[in-house]
Parts: structure tokens; sequence; C-alpha cells
């Protein structure tokens, strides 16, 4: 099963595509989109979706994994603009008929580091940890989609289980 993770944003998305072999999973490929701030949102929205459809293009992946919308009632802009580039992650996903699996940030602590609330150095030391890497995964967006996407394989292997 190969998985892609993702943590959109308007600015800089992360992304990590992980494998599961036997129960032992392998970073395939990580990294970051970084949009053109200058460009206007329409703009910067296509390049998010070209971006995103060149690494679908370049990997088979079989499921793709983001966290859910979540909107603080302070800051309901941010939560508006987050949905835009949510929305082209979404989009690509539908364009290549690959299924999506949504998962809250509570949902996705829980499942790495057994607490829902659990902080960002947590989260990191956690993927770290589970994924043998020598040092703690940078930036927080690439260390974000890394954790989607081992929650993703997480709640599948549970629910391999289960059947």
């Amino acid at each position: 099963m190969i998985i892609l993770g993702v943590d959109p944003g308007l600015r800089t998305s992360g992304y990590a595509v992980i494998e599961q072999r036997q129960r032992q999973l392998q970073v395939i490929d990580a990294g970051t989109f970084s949009a053109d701030t200058e460009l206007p949102l329409p703009g910067r929205l296509l390049q998010i979706y070209r971006d995103i459809d060149i690494l679908l293009r370049e990997h088979d992946i079989n499921i793709m994994a983001i966290e859910q919308l979540y909107a603080h009632y302070k800051h309901p802009r941010t939560a508006i603009l987050m949905g835009h580039a949510r929305g082209m992650f979404l989009l690509a996903a539908a364009d290549h008929n690959m299924p999506v699996d949504e998962y809250s940030a509570t949902r996705i602590k829980k499942s790495l580091t057994g607490s829902g609330r659990a902080g960002k150095e947590q989260m990191q030391r956690s993927v770290m940890s589970q994924l043998s890497l020598a040092r703690l995964p940078t930036p927080n967006d690439v260390a974000d989609a890394l954790a989607v996407a081992m929650c993703c394989i997480n709640e599948h292997n549970r629910q391999e289980i289960i059947l």
C-alpha cells in the first residue's frame, strides 16, 4: 500500500509518500510545494493543482490522506483560505480516481502518540522513531504530511485486524 499524506497550505504544502510492505514503513518521497505569493489567488491555486498532479503521475499511490479542515472561531479567514488549497488536493485526487481519507488533527495525534493533545515536538519525535529517521523531520509541513500518511496506514491496519 502506498499512501500520500498532505498538509495543504496556500504558501507551502507538505507532502509525504509512504509505502507499507509487511508492516514495515518506508518513505518514498517527501517535500514541499511552494506557491508564488505574488500570484493572485487563482494563479496560486492552479500552481498547487499542477504540483500535486505531477506528484500523482510520478508515484503509484493507492490513497491520499489529508487532515480535516479545522476552523477556529477567532480566525475564520484562515480556514477559508486553507479550504481553497485543500480543495486543489481533493480535485487532483478526484481527477486521478484516487480515494481520499480525512482525519482530524486529534485523531492523527492519537494514532501516532496515544494522545490527541500531543505537541509538535512530540509528534515529530514519534514520526522520527516510527520511521527510523536519523533526525527530526523538517520543515513542519513535511512532518505533518508524514504524520497524516502514518495515521492513514495505522487506521487501515486497525480495520484489517477488526475484519
